[in-house]
């Protein structure tokens, strides 16, 4: 076949999927727009501060449209959070650190990616990790490629503190399984969902289900790919103002962290969100479909139902990867003269190679 029979063929496979992302986006434009007008978001809050940043109110805003969004008592939304994996680590270290030492934490959906793995430091040796402060770190396999929620439920005991599930690449009626499950065996652990991917691709959000808390990075589908850096916390009131302590300082929370640039991009990203996210998952589908047509393995397949906007593609090997990046970089706007190479990265074992030209 030739790349336009390809392209042709490929985007006849993937037409059909389209039309199921279409309603989704639309309704997700349709809260976010209300979020907006009920919260009065005005020109002002896009403006920013220096020093300390008290009664910040485009701050204070900001955090108000994402709580009302995620349907949220509180949310945390700082550019402050370098990665998604920061919020994470420290909503993560903020609900154990209110427990006693040895107290137990439980990630649901097997091993979680390399990041989060040093936050926890149970495969490895990591100075400052929640294994070397003393916690106890149980993990559940997945089963079948899936979770297992009967073994999420053995798991889970009168110790466990808190529950982690990874939304990618999970149903908000995954979600809820496994909460129900968890609750109804401890009703006091708490439900902690990384909902990195997920935000946008479905009508509701982890919290909806039952979760007690939720975090995730604004680079990702939150931020609309407008959001210049940052991540966001949404959840529980007490849990929420617990994580807002652990990024600042006991005492002062959410009431400080200036940002001189404005917010207007942090605004402007989750107002497109919704339809930024409908570009990637036709995106992703699309990307199934060739990849699917040139004989490679890919995860999702193309008519798979989607939660996330992860799309995998068994490359086979290095050599592969390396041209499949070397390629996709030559055809981006931006530093399509570079040519990636694989390196070494801070939080990962194995040597990262990415194409950036964006």
């Amino acid at each position: 076949m030739t790349l336009e029979e390809i392209r042709s063929k490929a985007l006849e496979m993937a037409e059909p999927e389209f039309k199921k992302f279409e309603p989704i986006a639309l309704a997700n434009t349709k809260k976010v727009l209300e979020a907006f007008k009920e919260c009065q978001v005005s020109d002002y809050h896009f403006t920013g501060t220096t020093g300390y940043g008290y009664n910040d109110v485009g701050r204070e805003k900001l955090d108000e449209v994402f709580a009302y969004v995620f349907k949220g008592e509180k949310a945390i939304v700082r550019p402050h959070f370098v990665s998604g994996t920061h919020a994470l680590a420290t909503t993560l270290i903020s609900l154990m650190g209110n427990g006693s030492k040895g107290t137990e934490f439980i990630y649901a959906v097997g091993a979680p990616y390399d990041t989060i793995q040093s936050v926890i430091g149970a495969a490895r040796e990591v100075r400052g990790s929640l294994v070397e402060k003393g916690f106890t770190y149980t993990e559940v396999p997945l089963k079948d490629n899936t979770y297992d929620v009967e073994a999420i439920a053995n798991a889970v005991n009168d110790n466990t503190r808190v529950v982690v599930i990874q939304r990618s690449p999970l149903s908000i009626a995954d979600v809820k399984v496994i909460v129900d499950a968890v609750k109804a065996k401890n009703s006091k652990t708490i439900c902690f969902v990384d909902n990195c991917y997920g935000e946008f691709t479905e009508l509701q959000e982890p919290l909806e289900a039952g979760a007690d808390i939720m975090a995730g990075s604004l680079i990702k589908n939150a931020g609309g790919g407008l959001a210049p850096t940052g991540g966001y916390i949404v959840g529980r009131e007490n849990l929420v103002e617990d994580a807002a302590y652990q990024l600042t300082a006991p005492g002062l929370g959410d009431h400080m962290g200036s940002y001189a640039p404005g917010y207007r991009l942090f605004f402007q990203g989750l107002f497109m969100a919704p339809h930024v996210v409908l570009q990637a998952l036709k995106g992703a589908v699309y990307t199934a479909a060739v990849g699917e047509l040139l004989g490679y393995d890919v995860f999702p397949k193309v008519n798979a139902d989607r939660y996330d906007l992860i799309q995998a593609i068994n490359l086979k090997n290095g050599e592969e990867m390396e041209h499949f990046c070397v390629g996709m970089q030559a055809y981006s706007p931006v530093d399509a003269h570079v040519h990636p190479i694989p390196g070494d990265m801070p939080g990962y074992e194995d040597k990262i190679i990415m194409a950036s030209g964006t």
